[in-house]
């Protein structure tokens, strides 16, 4: 029989043929090291994704609200980033941050909603 090691720690495996880990902690150590740097650029896509929504509820009362460029860039709201993209019967894209999302209105100016439940 071969003799197979904890991919983590390399102690003896004894069990399975399939084992690879000796423990849960080890299997979960080996992972969390194979995708951290996935894990840390997500999480700093997240905090921009969070941070935007921040910035929108922030401006966003009730029912639809209009706000202009400077005062979301001033708040440090980054457009290159959002969750998803809702385009209308009539052609108009609205970006959103979770369930805080904008459109366009004029030059300088962007309309702000909140998602529906239909808004998929």
């Amino acid at each position: 029989m071969n003799k197979r090691n904890c991919l983590e720690c390399l102690q003896l495996l004894n069990g399975r043929k399939d084992q690879k880990f000796c423990s849960d902690y080890c299997r979960n150590v080996y992972n969390n090291r194979l995708n951290e740097d996935a894990t840390n650029e997500m999480r700093k896509i997240n905090r921009i994704l969070r941070k935007n929504r921040k910035i929108l509820e922030f401006f966003h009362q009730n029912g639809k609200t209009s706000v202009s460029v400077f005062h979301l860039s001033e708040q440090g709201f980054n457009f290159h980033y959002f969750t998803n993209v809702y385009k209308t019967q009539k052609g108009t894209n609205y970006y959103f941050c979770y369930d805080q999302g904008y459109t366009k209105l004029a030059e300088d100016k962007y309309i702000l909603v909140r998602k529906k439940d239909y808004v998929v």
